[in-house]
């Protein structure tokens, strides 16, 4: 069979807006035909209006390419500390909802880590074949934590030898270095540039330090609880992003890391419009998640896939590899997403097609010298190059499958 009988995941790319150094001509040219986008310019909390929706996906549509998902709906950080005016937040981010899906786009993708979006040590490290990449090294991190932000109670987080291997690294850097290194870890919001200070950082931890595992996943339930039913009355699927790492980071709870905490998570609303971001990249940087198990669990509740993968070392360090190398099995993954978007059509769902956008890149070629980052990791030639890999083992499998 034919892969116009049995189409392939929907390819895409991930674009910042106008800011983004990547134009979109060079989407279309790396073969994507939609894009994962978000109106980063509008704040936190606010509504977004459907003229301003109406104009994003117009400009997408002039450059031949659909907004298929939006990524993301950010979710304000009084919504995850239970704090502030709840109602206006909740009722705000409803109607953000109500408009992105009176203009076609039902994909909403979002997460629920407190204070830092995801958290790198490394925003350009060089691998042996001259590449650059992100990288997350705990020694490092621990000197951020102990000797930059000065987190009271984080020595318990890390291993005698972390503590000192991070105060030699520290002692090594200059006050510039120092200020670049900081930068690099707060400062890294997709899409938007803050300037978040270390007293920025220390004052939203202290809006967390009486919340712990069980008071986040409560004020994840009273979020999920007040905006699932207005995403399954006008047709919207939430998709959660996994924890980036998924573990514990600076002394804040994880509730999105594992199979189980997915699970949790759709129990707290058991409605097909509550649904996951597969980001194989972020769970496959914790050694005990069987990623094509997990896969294959949560497949009907997949509603958009980030694929990347990670490689670990015994350390604690992990980077992010080639797209097919790395720790992650992705034609196990790929074979798996195929079989439910065949399910999905077979059962003449509307939404069948799932998107599937290549998750970060590496730092390659011309880029090396060209290349002036919006957001780390969003570079044109390697994402372009983890989108033919991946491309390319779709129509293998599909291919293995016709014979």
């Amino acid at each position: 069979m034919t892969s116009h009988q049995h189409p392939l995941l929907e390819e895409c790319f991930r674009w910042f807006g106008p800011a983004d150094p990547v134009p979109l001509s060079y989407i279309r040219h790396a073969g994507a035909t939609a894009v994962f986008t978000s109106l980063h310019e509008i704040l936190y909390g606010e509504p977004w209006p459907r003229e301003a929706i109406r104009e994003r996906k117009a400009r997408l549509a002039a450059a031949g390419l659909r907004w298929t998902a939006v990524e993301s709906v950010p979710v304000h950080e009084d919504i995850k500390t239970g704090s502030g005016d709840l109602k206006t937040l909740l009722n705000n981010y409803a109607t953000s909802l109500r408009h992105l899906a009176a203009e076609g786009v039902t994909t909403v993708v979002y997460n629920f880590m407190p204070v830092l979006d995801w958290v790198r040590t490394d925003m350009r490290h060089v691998l042996p074949d001259g590449t650059e990449c992100l990288l997350f090294d705990p020694v490092k991190f621990c000197a951020f934590e102990l000797h930059a932000l000065k987190r009271p109670g984080a020595e318990a987080d890390f291993t005698p030898d972390q503590i000192a291997a991070a105060a030699r690294w520290w002692a090594g850097l200059d006050d510039d270095a120092r200020a670049a290194f900081i930068k690099s870890i707060i400062d890294v919001f997709p899409g938007v540039k803050w300037g978040l200070t270390l007293d920025d950082i220390r004052a939203r931890l202290a809006a967390y330090a009486r919340i712990g595992r069980a008071e986040l996943t409560a004020n994840l339930s009273r979020f999920l609880n007040h905006v699932i039913l207005v995403a399954a009355e006008v047709g919207v699927r939430l998709a959660i992003h996994p924890d980036d790492p998924p573990f514990p980071v600076l002394g804040l709870p994880r509730i999105v890391s594992t199979a189980g905490d997915v699970a949790t998570l759709f129990s707290l609303v058991d409605d097909t419009a509550n649904g996951l971001c597969f980001c194989s990249g972020s769970f496959g940087a914790r050694p005990d998640n069987d990623l094509p198990d997990m896969a294959r669990r949560f497949a009907p509740r997949i509603h958009a896939v980030h694929l990347r993968s990670t490689k670990r070392e015994p350390s604690g360090v992990f980077y992010e590899a080639d797209h097919l190398a790395g720790d992650v099995d992705m034609p196990a993954l790929l074979s798996i997403l195929l079989d439910e978007q065949d399910r999905r059509r077979a059962a003449g769902r509307a939404d069948w097609q799932l998107p599937l956008r290549p998750d970060h890149g590496h730092v390659m070629m011309h880029d090396l010298t060209n290349y002036v980052p919006l957001t780390p990791g969003y570079s044109a030639i390697g994402r372009m190059r983890g989108l033919a890999e991946l491309r390319g083992v779709m129509h293998g499998l599909r291919a293995a499958t016709a014979r």
